[in-house]
């Protein structure tokens, strides 16, 4: 019985020594890493189509997607939930000591996201591109140069060297982020079809599927009708239909585009929530959070171009956040809180993580 505790402990520390990398983020302080404020399903269904009927001129339809995918697939909250933790706990791993905790929202739980969180040695990541063309008019065959424009948007926005970054008022100016997260395009696949729209249950990727979306992100521009600008996927979904769908009007900086969409931050936006970003009100009222710790509580989206400051939740609104509605040409900046948030997915273990490895 000896002998064999001894080689148990002995095979114990083997299996230790080859999983350095795991072992940072489970060892990780559990009081780090407290999911009480987790959440999935939110009332994006009966939200949005509210919105939508009130006259209300922008609709992303990722929470509403997500509902639909939670409940087609028993197994993905699950999957989700544990996506969520390691981003936690690789967040927590990295905070240098005595580090806050708090999510920043209001409900005094959760560490989904913190500024300040320690260099995560990663680098700059690139991610590349496959560009879906799906089109059954020729406004909708959208030209190469259109599609260049977006991807110099997405470089622009998540590198924090857009131009109207300088706009950001002085209450948030230190929180503006460069995730050092940069995109190339990798092809353009083109697709004439009768269909003159696709809606949101994946239709047109699997008429179309996503080409390595372990390594590549997909972004299949076609009409989605509905008043719907885009749509994404979060991580840990079904590997067939993994990537952003954006109505061709929205997509990009010239061209064929509808005002005032037509700067390229839905895509911006789309990508935010392929990369797990939340609704920066958290899709619920003041108590319900968007998993990062430095974008202020708020009860809902804004809409247009607001005056600052907007004040909801007891607290001035960052209406200029990408994760917001507002206007293409009013929101110009991702936080340090959703930066570490961003990068997390990358991290050894994490659902993003072929990208760079």
């Amino acid at each position: 019985m000896k002998k064999t505790l001894l080689g148990m402990a002995a095979l114990a520390l083997l299996f230790t020594s080859c999983n350095d990398d795991q072992n940072e983020v489970s060892n990780t302080d559990q009081s780090k890493v407290d999911m009480s404020d987790f959440y999935l399903y939110t009332d994006a269904d009966t939200d949005e189509a509210s919105r939508i009927s009130e006259g209300n001129s922008k609709a992303c339809y990722s929470m509403v997607n997500l509902n639909r995918l939670l409940n087609e697939n028993p197994s993905l909250e699950k999957e989700m939930y544990n996506i969520e933790y390691h981003s936690r706990a690789t967040i927590a791993a990295k905070k240098p000591d005595g580090a806050g905790n708090g999510n920043g929202n209001g409900n005094g739980g959760g560490s989904g996201g913190d500024g300040g969180s320690g260099d995560d040695n990663l680098g700059i990541i690139n991610i590349p591109v496959y560009v879906h063309v799906v089109y059954s008019n020729s406004n909708e065959n959208i030209s190469d140069n259109q599609i260049n424009s977006q991807i110099d948007v997405l470089n622009e926005d998540f590198r924090a060297t857009n131009s109207d970054a300088s706009q950001v008022p002085t209450e948030f100016a230190g929180l503006v982020a460069d995730s050092e997260i940069t995109f190339s395009l990798a092809g353009v696949f083109r697709h004439s079809n009768s269909r003159t729209s696709w809606g949101t249950n994946d239709l047109v990727k699997s008429t179309y599927p996503p080409i390595t979306p372990e390594t590549h992100l997909n972004i299949w521009v076609c009409n989605i009708g509905g008043g719907i600008l885009g749509y994404a996927q979060f991580p840990g979904g079904p590997t067939a239909t993994d990537g952003v769908v954006v109505g061709p009007n929205f997509f990009g900086t010239t061209g064929y585009l509808s005002a005032p969409f037509d700067e390229g931050r839905t895509t911006t936006h789309e990508v935010g929530h392929y990369l797990n970003l939340r609704h920066i009100w958290g899709d619920g009222r003041c108590r319900q959070d968007d998993f990062v710790s430095d974008t202020p509580s708020s009860d809902g989206p804004n809409y247009g171009c607001p005056s600052y400051p907007t004040v909801n939740c007891r607290s001035n609104d960052m209406t200029m956040n990408y994760m917001d509605y507002v206007d293409d040409a009013c929101m110009y900046m991702f936080t340090e809180g959703q930066k570490s948030r961003m990068r997390s997915i990358f991290a050894s273990g994490g659902p993003r993580s072929a990208m760079v490895n």
